[in-house]
């Protein structure tokens, strides 16, 4: 009756195993570390760079732990990098120097530096545990320390962009279909003006057709001809914002990975923030100078008509007026050729008569747009602008010498170095909107140290408490519970940390509140045992019926309780989401050790006794 069969002892046994190999690696801590990343395509981690970090630590008298070169991981998704060298060092002081030294060792050129070394903290786990994907949690921010940004996406921006890009794609199209429209943007739609009502229908035809985003209504007849209005549907406009934030996003991972973090939070806040938190940095300045990026690039004719540079005369509605680096004043059409998110790749090289050069491969729309527009005006300037905090500075001015497509080159680069720093720039990207820092956090150290071990000290006197609680109470039954939830505790930590969770106060808020549930189904078992023994059921029928009838309560309430975490999963976020997690996983692992793993100690403990006259349940 009280029996299980050898294979549910065999499961009993791998889920402790389970539980004791994946929470092993937390209890390890962390070194410090120097990683050493390729921030080039050309740049390589091999051998002969390994080579060069020994011979410089060793050059320094810096002494050196470990040295590793890691492949590529095709198991850890949140992996900064595909390959890295890692240097475990003894302490943070000669963490610094060693980072100093490595930096200036590897990178000949710092204003282009082909490695990023970047300090970093390393879990000291034994290669064997790492070997089996046993990995410790990540501690968030308010557990590691670290800096927490708050950034506000500009949306109205990312809505004048597109227009603006509409604008554009507008005119190619009607100048592919030979229609004569005058075409302007005015605060939030454009207008093309035609002379007579049959051009006003084609020309509406063809906007239709290639402006999916617009709705175009044709104006009443005004003296100079026929007026069609484009304005941007809501859903389009929702459509352009969340895509604006989007892109922000991907290219803030971009920059964070170039500070070697392996656990950033970059996730989104309402309809236009971005709540970025990198734990345990260390180099919070440089985090603040890459999230600060907020540069947006844009491509656009110089104004070469006649009196067009005539600064004493005033500025052209169709133009803006910009600073060169050399002090000089320069003219240039309000119209964007193309936006830095429509680059694909940039590479530096060289023209024909070996001058400094940059190549650029544009997306399909970029590269049909640069063609349209190329052809009629060969022999014209264009420049590069980069738009950065409200500031403008044009990174080149380049002369169009044959029609361009979605592959081309500009010159203007002074040397190789320049042409270099233009293409690394390019090809990073840039925001589909601007963005500023609204808050910004940092979180020492200590603090979080203090942290962990106040959440830890809770954990571990509340588990304290219930173990003499239930066993005092329930004496052999209550010895059984403990171990029961202490395997609970055990299968939480594992589970996270295979799924290479964020730890953080939330979610020790959330492992103590499991624990205070999961007592709860061995209380409802222990409490149903002395019932049924009250009712003069025999010892062996007692445990049986104990089990089996408190089964559907506790299955009832942690339904219930795990139905509101699943939507306070679906629906929370930031902390809430990782309380939600933990308290999800919580409620699974408690019914399978509450009362799976609990009736087999029992089994172990009592099923083979034949004459048994009483439990120990209180």
């Amino acid at each position: 009756m009280n029996r299980y069969p050898l294979w549910k002892y065999a499961l009993m046994l791998a889920a402790l195993l389970f539980g004791i190999v994946y929470t092993l690696p937390n209890m390890f801590g962390t070194f410090p570390a120097i990683q050493i990343l390729a921030s080039q395509p050309s740049s390589a981690l091999d051998a002969r760079t390994l080579q060069t970090v020994e011979e410089t630590l060793a050059q320094h008298h810096l002494p050196a732990q470990t040295i590793r070169l890691n492949a590529p991981s095709r198991t850890d998704s949140r992996s900064a990098h595909a390959a890295n060298i890692l240097v475990r060092v003894q302490d943070t002081d000669t963490q610094l120097i060693a980072k100093e030294a490595l930096f200036k060792a590897l990178n000949p050129n710092p204003a282009n530096p082909a490695y990023i070394v970047a300090l970093n903290l390393q879990s000291a786990s034994p290669t064997w545990l790492e070997a089996m994907h046993a990995l410790p949690m990540y501690l968030g921010l308010d557990l590691r320390g670290g800096v927490h940004f708050l950034l506000q996406v500009d949306i109205q921006a990312a809505v004048n962009k597109k227009l603006d890009t509409a604008l554009t794609d507008a005119r190619a199209a009607l100048r592919q279909r030979k229609i004569h429209a005058v075409v302007r943007r005015t605060d939030r739609s454009i207008t093309v003006h035609v002379q007579d009502e049959k051009l006003a229908r084609l020309a509406g035809r063809v906007l239709a057709d290639h402006l999916h985003d617009l709705q175009w209504r044709k104006a009443p007849e005004v003296e100079t001809g026929y007026m069609l209005t484009g304005t941007m549907t809501d859903i389009a406009q929702r459509a352009v914002e969340d895509a604006a934030v989007e892109q922000n996003q991907m290219i803030l991972h971009n920059r964070v990975n170039e500070l070697g973090v392996a656990e950033p939070i970059i996730q989104r806040q309402g309809t236009d923030r971005i709540v970025v938190e990198l734990p345990g940095i260390q180099d919070t300045a440089k985090a603040k100078d890459i999230i600060g990026r907020t540069a947006t690039l844009e491509a656009r004719l110089v104004d070469t008509r006649a009196g067009a540079q005539d600064f004493s005369k005033p500025t052209p509605a169709d133009d803006d007026d910009f600073m060169q680096n050399t002090g000089a004043s320069i003219r240039l059409k309000k119209q964007v050729v193309f936006t830095g998110d429509r680059i694909i790749d940039a590479s530096a090289g060289f023209d024909e008569n070996q001058h400094a050069a940059v190549k650029i491969r544009l997306d399909a729309s970029g590269g049909r747009v640069l063609k349209s527009i190329s052809r009629e005006h060969i022999g014209e300037p264009m420049a590069m602008i980069l738009f950065e905090k409200g500031k403008a500075e044009i990174l080149t001015i380049a002369t169009i010498q044959s029609e361009l497509g979605d592959s081309f080159q500009i010159t203007g680069s002074r040397t190789t170095q320049e042409a270099n720093d233009l293409a690394l720039l390019l090809r990073a990207g840039s925001l589909a909107a601007p963005m500023d820092i609204i808050e910004e956090r940092t979180i020492g150290p200590n603090l979080g140290a203090d942290n962990v071990q106040k959440g830890m000290d809770a954990v571990r006197y509340g588990l304290a408490a219930i173990a003499l609680f239930m066993v005092v109470y329930y004496l052999v039954f209550g010895m059984i519970s403990v171990l029961a939830l202490g395997l609970n505790v055990l299968l939480l930590i594992a589970i996270l940390s295979l799924l290479q969770a964020t730890l953080t106060l939330p979610g020790i808020a959330a492992i103590a509140l499991t624990l205070g549930m999961a007592i709860d189904s061995n209380v409802l078992i222990n409490e149903r045992i002395r019932e049924e023994q009250r009712n003069g059921a025999l010892p062996q029928t007692a445990i049986s019926a104990g089990f089996s009838h408190a089964w559907a309560t506790i299955v009832d309430s942690n339904v219930t309780t795990l139905i509101a975490g699943l939507a306070l999963l679906a629906l929370g976020a930031g902390p809430l989401r990782g309380f939600a997690v933990v308290h999800c996983i919580g409620i699974l692992t408690s019914m399978f050790s509450s009362v799976f793993f609990a009736r087999g100690l029992v089994n172990l403990f009592y099923g083979s006794r034949k004459k048994l006259k009483k439990v120990m349940v209180g």
